[in-house]
């Protein structure tokens, strides 16, 4: 007796049971599949059960049954059966359905059929009948092997007992060991015959209806269950077979136990490659694979997810960055079984899958692209993760432990940082696109950031990686070069006489770290663009200040939810609640819609009063240390410090105008893909004039913050750079040209 997935019959017109198609019979001609159970109000019995057995009828009277039967005789096999409809009184067992939960599945369960095979029936065959009947289960009872299959192939039926006492009326040939009754006084027979055969359980003979009741019920509440489970587990496998998404999950171990069509499709493998296999051992598998995996368990074996975007090879040897979010399934006791992997190409703000051969690989691609806690796509999709596994996700990065570990020619490179001329392009190849770190590192060490917020170099240098990572290395400009460039314009503007005098150490810390989160987790397209996309982070923002938000709100996230990176987690409270204020105002000043107000009130708060007093120093420093005023200086520092691509030098200012340019074409592109209203439609790849955006910029924008700016903190270098570069961008438009350079001699 058990569980039938599949009743075989051989051509002697044997019954028996089997898990698989396979059989032990060398005579195999019909299998029944096992299916979905269908409904049946009517029991079929033999015509003399009741008569012949007499303790049925006075158990059919204890439950008061009416009984009305229709007959109707059957030639076929010598099987004669009745069906019985019945009519129940209150005191019976209503036969309904039932629910079943697995994980968030809710399936509705019919009754459980039971199909009974007994050549002749006795009193073990109706005290099943009647267990049947008490258990709400549905019964059938088949004669002969021809009448039993087709019953199944009509009904389905999740148990099937068949008894095995009397041979003579079925002939088992060499199967014998199919018997699953035997009489007490019989030697005990070996079980395992029976259990390679397809049963699950063995039943010594036992006319007791309360017996056979319960071995029903434990089959009911064991196999049947499972089995019932295992049948929508199987919808679920046919779901992942037809996802779009590669599927990949690995046993505790990382061993690969299941892979999809689509992560076939995606990496170029056959299932049977991968099954079986570990992920550190595939052939052609990144070097750095078995690292990642060390930096994943990290996070996973606590039984947190983690997200994330990184390479993985494909077979032909082409590298594929890939968006991948690992959850761990957690078994009885709290025991990872399993990890299920969602992978998905990463695609650019172009659209375009980054997949590229290994021999022409684009230096920023093939850098880590960690995203935040809460990271927004261009489609204001949010991707989550937990912000705590970034720094360990980041130390297989090659930075180093202290300043006195940076390589030579990087620190070379860093002598010059307090030049305003300093390349931050050379600084972003020689670090493979990871230039923040780096001169974070040798910035807030100058300006005693660690000393001032009790924290050590350590602590500051996986706070820098992890505000690194989260910026999208995919971003042809606001990425995390941009902030790097941002933070070395702000430090240059602090070393000025004058606006060092204005600020306390405070301020200072607060506008370095300001300038390196400014743009945090940037998806490389406008407020604007978020707004009419209806994005979740316009939402959120009530679509005011948007993006300015969204940095400042993450930055700290990141910052405080792990204390290898919490750089403020040995600051006083109030003193945190200081800083904290100035940084979020100082991030808020960068949205341009304020633009014109801010320079407004520098120049009629700070710049007109000084000048009326230009005689009295100390009249000039009250006015620029006032509390009000020096937020404003702050907010004039962090904007221009932002906007300071005009002021550098030429072949910088070039280079940073096709990086913007680009990242506003791509915006152009996807709005008219999505049918939305273009918010910069000068910025269309088939007709813009660069240098007329950048005369726009300078005229509308840049010239007047920045004479209001060296008035006060007296910027001659800048402003030389700036007259030069507006002349260049005059010629390159008077010339007719489009593009960032002249074009070549003819």
């Amino acid at each position: 007796m058990g569980c039938a997935p599949s009743i075989h019959v051989s051509q002697s017109g044997v019954i028996y049971c089997r898990d698989s198609d396979e059989s032990n019979s060398p005579h195999q001609t019909t299998t029944i599949s096992q299916g979905t159970a269908a409904t049946l109000h009517g029991l079929f019995i033999k015509t003399d059960a009741a008569e012949t057995i007499p303790s049925v009828i006075t158990y059919q009277s204890r439950h008061s049954r009416n009984n009305s039967y229709r007959d109707r005789k059957e030639n076929s096999g010598g099987h004669i059966r009745i069906e019985a409809e019945t009519q129940t009184s209150h005191t019976s067992v209503k036969v309904s359905a039932t629910e079943e939960c697995v994980g968030p599945m809710r399936l509705t369960q019919e009754p459980i059929q039971v199909l009974l095979v007994f050549a002749k029936e006795d009193s073990q065959s109706d005290a099943f009948w009647w267990a049947c009947d008490r258990a709400g289960f549905r019964c059938n009872i088949a004669r002969t092997p021809e009448s039993a299959v087709e019953c199944f192939l009509d009904k389905h039926h999740e148990i099937i007992v068949i008894d095995g006492r009397h041979s003579r009326y079925f002939d088992y040939g060499n199967h014998s060991f199919l018997s699953l009754y035997r009489p007490p006084d019989q030697e005990e027979p070996s079980v395992l015959p029976l259990l390679c055969a397809g049963f699950s359980r063995r039943f010594v003979e036992n006319s007791s209806v309360s017996a056979c009741y319960n071995e029903l019920i434990q089959i009911e509440h064991g196999e049947v269950r499972c089995q019932f489970k295992l049948r929508a587990c199987n919808s679920i496998f046919t779901a992942l077979e037809h996802c779009q998404e590669a599927v990949e999950i690995t046993s505790e171990d990382h061993i690969i136990q299941y892979v999809n069509p689509a992560f076939e499709r995606m990496m170029g493998y056959h299932k049977g490659e991968l099954i079986g296999k570990e992920l550190t051992e595939l052939p052609k598998s990144d070097k750095n694979r078995a690292d990642l995996l060390d930096t994943i368990n990290t996070c996973i074996k606590k039984g947190k997810e983690w997200q994330g975007i990184y390479f993985a090879r494909k077979k032909s040897g082409d590298s594929i960055q890939q968006h991948v979010k690992i959850t761990p399934v957690i078994g009885q006791g709290g025991k990872i079984r399993h990890f299920v992997a969602i992978k998905k190409p990463h695609i650019d703000n172009n659209n375009q899958v980054k997949c590229h051969s290994l021999r022409h690989r684009d230096r920023r691609k093939d850098s880590v692209d960690a995203r935040s806690l809460s990271s927004r796509g261009s489609d204001g999709t949010t991707i989550q993760k937990p912000v705590s596994e970034f720094a360990p996700f980041m130390s297989q990065l090659a930075i180093p432990v202290t300043l006195n570990d940076v390589p030579p020619s990087i620190a070379e490179m860093l002598n010059d940082e307090e030049c305003w001329e300093f390349n931050i392009l050379d600084l972003e190849a020689a670090t493979h696109k990871r230039p923040l770190t780096y001169l974070g590192l040798k910035i807030f060490t100058s300006f005693g950031v660690c000393e001032f917020l009790n924290c050590s170099e350590a602590t500051l240098r996986s706070w820098l990686q992890l505000i690194e990572a989260s910026y999208h290395s995919s971003n042809s400009y606001h990425n995390s070069t941009h902030a790097a460039d941002v933070l070395h314009a702000t430090a240059y503007f602090l070393r000025k006489e004058r606006v060092k005098s204005s600020l306390d150490q405070l301020d200072e810390v607060a506008a370095l770290i300001a300038a390196t989160v400014h743009d945090v987790d940037h998806p490389g397209r406008t407020n604007s663009f978020l707004c009419n996309a209806g994005s979740e982070l316009a939402i959120l923002y009530n679509d005011t200040a948007v993006l300015e938000s969204h940095h400042a709100a993450l930055a700290f996230q990141l910052t405080v939810r792990d204390s290898k990176s919490n750089i403020f987690k040995n600051i006083d409270r109030n003193q945190f609640r200081t800083l904290r204020q100035a940084i979020i105002d100082m991030v808020l000043a960068t949205e341009m819609t304020r633009h014109f107000e801010h320079v407004s009130k520098f120049v009629n708060s700070i710049n007109k009063p000084m000048a009326s007093v230009n005689s009295d120093c100390e009249g000039q420093a009250n006015i620029r240390n006032s509390p009000e005023n020096r937020l404003l200086i702050k907010r004039m520092l962090i904007k221009c410090a932002d906007v300071a691509n005009p002021c550098r030098p030429l072949e910088l200012c070039i280079e940073w105008a096709g990086r913007i340019s680009e990242e506003y074409f791509a915006q152009t592109d996807e709005e008219k893909r999505q049918g939305l209203p273009v918010v910069m439609p000068v910025f269309d790849r088939n007709t813009c004039s660069v240098p007329k955006s950048q005369i726009s910029f300078i005229d509308y924008f840049i010239t007047d913050m920045f004479d209001a700016w060296d008035a006060f903190a007296s910027l001659p270098g800048l402003m030389e750079h700036l007259s030069e570069n507006y002349k260049y961008w005059k010629n390159l438009d008077e010339m007719k040209c489009k593009s960032l350079r002249p074009p070549p001699p003819s």
